[in-house]
């Protein structure tokens, strides 16, 4: 039996077998580029390729990216959402993109609600105290960061007394 395909066309076998092996390698590509997963308001430690020398975030309001020594960054969740981060060489070559999906808190919290539109949030660790979270009620939001500030404020000065 002789070969009776066109010349330059694939055989039916040979093009289901290419067919299976580039969706290998595509499911492969996507495994390997699974988001970097970070809570609201903690952080996550990221190895930077070699030769990286400038890292972009995608939208800042989502997460920011710190650059640390000895090629490591810092991802910091800002916002709920994603955005995807880029690594560039000095010549401006991507060397990666990750997505970067920003999450809830995975602390225990209680969450109070007044009706439809008010929110309040409470850390329980083990006992419940105000926590800033994003949708809360706007009253309560300030409030409770202006708390915090402030007793912030004035562990600062009081460090700042103790020094001199």
């Amino acid at each position: 039996m002789t070969d009776k395909s066109a010349p330059g066309r694939l055989r039916p076998g040979l093009a289901l077998w290419l067919a299976a092996l580039a969706l290998l390698i595509a499911g492969a590509s996507a495994r390997a580029a699974s988001p970097i997963m970070v809570p609201l308001d903690q952080a996550r430690i990221i190895k930077l390729p070699e030769r990286a020398v400038t890292v972009v975030i995608g939208d800042p309001l989502i997460a920011d990216v710190t650059l640390q020594p000895h090629g490591l960054a810092v991802i910091t969740g800002k916002g709920y959402g994603g955005t995807n981060v880029l690594i560039l060489d000095k010549d401006g070559a991507v060397l990666a993109e990750h997505n970067v999906e920003v999450k809830e808190p995975s602390d225990p919290i209680v969450v109070v609600y007044r009706g439809a539109d008010e929110r309040e949030t409470f850390s329980c660790t083990p006992e419940c105290g105000r926590r800033i979270t994003l949708g809360d009620n706007p009253e309560f939001f300030d409030k409770t960061i202006s708390q915090i500030t402030s007793r912030n404020n004035q562990a600062i000065a009081a460090g700042a007394a103790q020094q001199h």
